[in-house]
């Protein structure tokens, strides 16, 4: 059965064959958008894929080169952290803009512009991916486990597979509640970081110094690996996947009008959603510097040792405390959307479904047996290890959607009059360019390291 939106012959347009079922189906077009509403109804309708987008952006993987950027080069590296946001917020627009317009996600796309075995390489290559992504999440709530209560990593591992579970049940109750809930994490993540910039004092003059790009950036060496690894750890590529098909859970109109008002509002959601997440990282970073930076300290690349000596360094006692709930929220946060997009991605790439409870078990047990393994052989350093190999698989797959999704936005035939204007489709090839290549050297810079 055919759903509202795609009803028209496939062949009039760029895509092959009209989609039957839906991205999400069971919470497609559940979300009422008022028609004759304000201004701000419209916008809160549209409030929430942009913050479950943006959690992928201050995951706990992200935390790691922030922290050795600000301890290691001061506040230097804020430039790379403003880059990559506004990178993102490109891509996240043409995302959405795909979704909304072409009534697809990026992996219904895919499959359909693309032969099998290339789409089922694709889908091989996006699972890896979440994977390692689950696995960065699974390994900070672990961490931020042990910090707070003293759990052992072996077994905050293992209890992060109840996270399925909570999930499951909100979702359930329906996609709003799921929202609300990364919106609370969020909201505790700032509140968080406000704290932890107030009581390290920072310089405000250094902090808008850093913000300007610096040539040392290039050409030292030891920074530009830490910005490429910032790079690399800010541009998520499930995100592509995720948001694509999130924006389709509002009700608005499948019209043209409906359409373009539609994605007018869904990008102001997810600019200011990224904002957000800009300043979480940049945070991360501000504390850093401010911490360690000039000090004896300046090595600290560890979310664990930047934790224990935050409380010495600042002089407050709680500022270690509420670094580890915000490492917490974190990891909590990014399971969501993590497990989201492995259902989009299967769904979409081999039209398979699964029970949603078996989908993300599947899903979260993949992250969390590598994770319990190298926990229990290595312990706290085998997972910092893990951390950061789980950036480079990331790496990895970021180009795989990142050119699949400019190709398609820029294609006349298949997005019609919502097509990438010029001065947005060579903006989105230079930052494909720019990310390709810095990818390939953070990728030759690492295994350099290992062999």
């Amino acid at each position: 059965m055919l759903f509202k939106g795609v009803e028209e012959d496939s062949n009039s347009s760029g895509w092959k064959k009209a989609v039957l079922v839906p991205s999400l189906p069971e919470v497609f077009s559940t979300i009422k958008v008022p028609a004759n509403g304000s201004l701000w109804r419209k916008m809160l309708a549209f409030a929430g894929p942009g913050l479950m987008v943006s959690v992928g952006y201050m995951d706990p993987g992200n935390w790691a080169t922030d922290i050795a950027g600000g301890a290691k080069f001061g506040y230097t590296l804020l430039a790379v952290i403003f880059l990559a946001n506004i990178f993102a917020i490109v891509l996240q627009h043409l995302s959405l803009k795909l979704g909304i317009a072409a009534e697809r996600d990026l992996a219904q796309a895919c499959r359909d512009n693309y032969s099998k075995p290339v789409s089922v390489a694709l889908w091989v290559l996006c699972e890896i991916a979440i994977a390692a992504c689950d696995l960065a999440e699974v390994i900070g709530s672990a961490i931020a486990l042990n910090l707070l209560f003293g759990i052992p990593l072996a077994v905050g591992v293992v209890i992060t597979v109840l996270d399925v579970l909570v999930i499951l049940f909100f979702q359930y109750k329906g996609f709003r509640y799921i929202e609300s809930i990364v919106a609370g994490l969020i909201t505790i993540i700032f509140a968080c970081f406000a704290y932890e910039i107030i009581v390290s004092k920072p310089e405000v003059a250094s902090i808008l110094n850093g913000l300007l790009p610096s040539p040392q950036i290039v050409t030292n060496p030891a920074m530009l690996y830490i910005a490429i690894g910032i790079l690399g750890a800010t541009v998520m590529p499930h995100n592509l996947y995720l948001h694509s098909s999130i924006v389709q859970t509002r009700a608005y109109e499948r019209t043209t009008e409906g359409k373009r008002s539609a994605i007018k509002f869904a990008t102001l959601d997810s600019t200011a959603a990224l904002l957000l997440a800009f300043f979480i990282n940049a945070a991360i970073l501000i504390v850093a510097a401010a911490a360690f930076y000039n000090t004896a300290y300046s090595d600290v690349a560890d979310i664990t040792d930047a934790y224990k000596l935050l409380d010495p360094v600042l002089g407050v006692g709680a500022a270690g405390f509420l670094f580890a709930i915000a490492l917490l929220a974190s990891g909590q946060n990014s399971t969501i959307t993590g497990t989201l997009s492995g259902q989009i991605v299967m769904e979409g790439f081999l039209n398979i479904r699964l029970k949603p409870w078996l989908r993300r078990l599947i899903t979260r047990l993949i992250a969390v047996i590598p994770a319990l393994i190298v926990t229990i052989l290595y312990g706290e350093k085998g997972t910092t290890n893990l951390l950061i190999l789980s950036q480079v698989i990331l790496s990895v797959q970021l180009s795989f959607a990142v050119v699949p999704l400019v190709i398609f936005t820029s294609d006349k035939r298949k997005m019609g009059g919502f097509v990438n204007k010029p001065v947005l489709k060579y903006s989105a090839w230079v930052i494909s360019a720019v990310i390709i290549v810095f990818n390939l050297f953070l990728l030759y810079q690492t295994f350099g390291e290992w062999l």
